[in-house]
């Protein structure tokens, strides 16, 4: 009788075990189904956006006979992408060279300021030292819309406007990006810096040999940051610039629409073409982009 009981406990056991494998299966796939779901709709922008910019013009407004029409070109027209670069009403390839030049110079200088300002914040003792960074913090509830105005009028009377310097310089120092870095860096032993004073290093060769390579996860996750928001800039770059030959990639594709008439193909192929370093530079630092995410918020 023991040894009946004992083995329909055993069977019980296995039959709600593998109920509970069931279920966890099937809420699995619920999930998964959900988030493709949600991808596919995040998707169909650009999904449209590749399929309009292989598109011939002519076949961009046809009616399609089936559903699946929508989501494959009517053609191959690769010519679009051409055009955009041949094209001389609109200087594309000088436009994609300036976005290149503003965005790296200004994540460089993002990621200088806001490590330098973070390290001080985090680790040097001074006086005031916690109230000028609660002071710099409240920057941050200012709208740009209210600066902007008073930094156009001071760059005009420095004679900066219509120069690069007017777009890059006035991007590199951030709250945000000091407030990041800080939190990092607080998350960072101590240990490691005592041991370099008692070595001999001084505070700026322990920034640099030790503080800067221990945060590639954070500094990653502010250059993608920056990167993509110096790249996506549009309203500082129309102000500042005046010649088109210094407008960057945004502004110049306003131009690809006119009052009458636009060539949707030629400004979708030049989107497309617009959008490819961020998705390379988010593929690129994707890694220590997650990684960043996870620790830069850990301490205060």
């Amino acid at each position: 009788m023991f040894t009946i009981n004992n083995q329909q406990r055993i069977d019980n056991g296995a039959m709600a075990r593998a109920h509970r494998q069931k279920k966890e299966r099937v809420k699995k796939i619920i999930r998964y189904a959900l988030i493709s779901l949600g991808a596919l709709v995040m998707l169909y922008p650009f999904i449209w956006m590749i399929n309009t910019s292989l598109s011939p013009l002519r076949d961009l407004w046809q009616e399609k006979e089936h559903w699946w029409q929508y989501w494959a070109p009517s053609g191959f027209e690769i010519g679009n992408y051409v055009n955009v670069w041949t094209q001389r009403v609109l200087p594309f390839g000088r436009a994609y060279l300036n976005s290149i030049f503003v965005s790296v110079l200004t994540t460089v200088g993002v990621l200088l300021t806001s490590s330098l300002a973070g390290y001080s914040f985090a680790r040097l003792h001074f006086k005031g030292r916690d109230k000028i960074f609660f002071v710099y913090l409240a920057t941050m509830m200012i709208p740009g819309a209210v600066t902007m105005i008073p930094v156009y009028i001071l760059l005009r009377t420095m004679g900066w406007v219509d120069t690069y310097k007017a777009v890059i310089i006035p991007g590199i120092f951030t709250a945000y990006g000091t407030f990041m870095l800080r939190q990092f860096f607080m998350t960072l032993p101590a240990d490691l810096e005592d041991a370099a004073k008692i070595d001999g290093c001084s505070l700026l060769g322990i920034y640099w040999r030790i503080i800067l390579p221990l945060s590639k996860p954070a500094l990653a996750t502010l250059g993608t940051f920056t990167f993509m928001g110096a790249w996506m800039n549009f309203m500082w770059p129309l102000i500042v610039l005046n010649s088109q030959e210094k407008y960057t990639l945004p502004v110049l594709l306003s131009y690809f629409q006119s009052q009458y008439h636009t060539n949707y193909t030629m400004l979708m192929a030049a989107s497309a073409m617009y959008v490819l370093p961020i998705i390379v530079v988010f593929l690129f630092c994707q890694r220590f982009f997650v990684e960043g995410i996870k620790l830069s918020g850990i301490k205060g």
